[in-house]
């Protein structure tokens, strides 16, 4: 080995071995360095008796304090469920028509209806709740059968055209052309007049025939103004909001085989709390409407149901 020797300008020892006349200086690490390499070595052995760490043949060791990530994520999900029964026990006990009163406990069954959409919804109603062509857009404020909260809770627990449930949501077409009901010129004087209602044509004499076959055949659901009812689910046909299209092609097809679209019962796979938290989710998506009071009836007849405001 070569002879180690002091460095005349720096004081330093040399290694011992030189290259061409370059030589490298044992520079001793600075202390600071040292001391936390130290330190590292001393919490690496702390570490693997304290946590898992040794891989076995049927596990790890356990480590002195027993812990686990599964144990802390149980430890978590337990926390939070206890966080979430308390909100979830007050949603239970309260009437669903009372809970905007409530703008926290409303604010957190929003937020567990998006997480409740996002899972059960999307499918159908897409991730944004905007729909597609015979999948109702939830943002707007048309709606078939209401759009209050209990309204939306009774069609999310029933259901639409569910079978087996006979509090399901139930509306019936008659397919005017596949059952001959009514000849293809008189569907197309129909169309004609819905597209006037819509304002999508101008008046015509298609429009002024159509007029009177739509009294006779269409208005006791549509009613006489073509905007609906929600008693029998009746969309609004003069407004620009179409489930199926509006367009003359869209709904002759309408006329003339008409549409059955169905939405589960899910009231039979979710909890009541959780329909809840849906119902409160869609009606803040910006077409919830406030809870129609009842009119009182008169001479023993039932009270009337609220007009139709449209297309769901």
């Amino acid at each position: 080995m070569a002879e180690r020797r002091i460095d005349d300008k720096t004081g330093t020892p040399t290694v011992g071995h030189e290259w061409d006349g370059i030589e490298e200086l044992d520079t001793p690490m600075p202390r600071w360095w040292l001391y936390t390499f130290y330190a590292t070595i001393v919490f690496a052995l702390g570490y693997v008796i304290a946590f898992p760490a040794w891989p076995m043949l049927h596990g790890a060791t356990q480590g002195a304090l027993h812990w686990s990530s599964r144990g802390q994520y149980d430890e978590t999900v337990r926390a939070e469920g206890a966080r979430r029964s308390a909100v979830r026990a007050e949603l239970a006990r309260i009437p669903i028509e009372r809970l905007p009163e409530n703008s926290k406990l409303f604010d957190a069954a929003v937020a567990g209806g998006a997480s409740a959409f996002k899972v059960h919804c999307v499918q159908c109603h897409g991730s944004g709740a905007a729909g597609s062509k015979g999948y109702p857009n939830l943002n707007d404020d048309d709606w078939l059968w209401g759009g209050d909260l209990k309204a939306i809770v009774a069609t999310i627990t029933n259901g639409i055209r569910q079978p087996g449930n006979d509090q399901t949501r139930m509306s019936l077409m008659p397919a005017f052309g596949r059952d001959q009901l009514l000849k293809p010129e008189e569907i197309q004087d129909v169309v004609s007049f819905v597209r006037v209602a819509s304002h999508q044509e101008a008046p015509s004499q298609s429009a002024r025939r159509g007029a009177s076959i739509f009294a006779t055949n269409c208005s006791v659901c549509h009613g006489n103004d073509a905007k609906g009812g929600r008693q029998v689910g009746a969309p609004n046909l003069t407004d620009p909001i179409w489930l199926y299209g509006g367009s003359r092609d869209a709904i002759t097809q309408t006329v003339v085989n008409a549409h059955a679209g169905v939405m589960p019962a899910w009231g039979t796979r979710l909890d009541p709390v959780t329909i809840k938290m849906l119902a409160a989710y869609v009606h803040s998506l910006g077409g919830g409407e406030a809870l129609v009071p009842e009119a009182a009836p008169a001479s023993g007849e039932p009270a009337a149901a609220p007009a139709s405001h449209g297309k769901p």
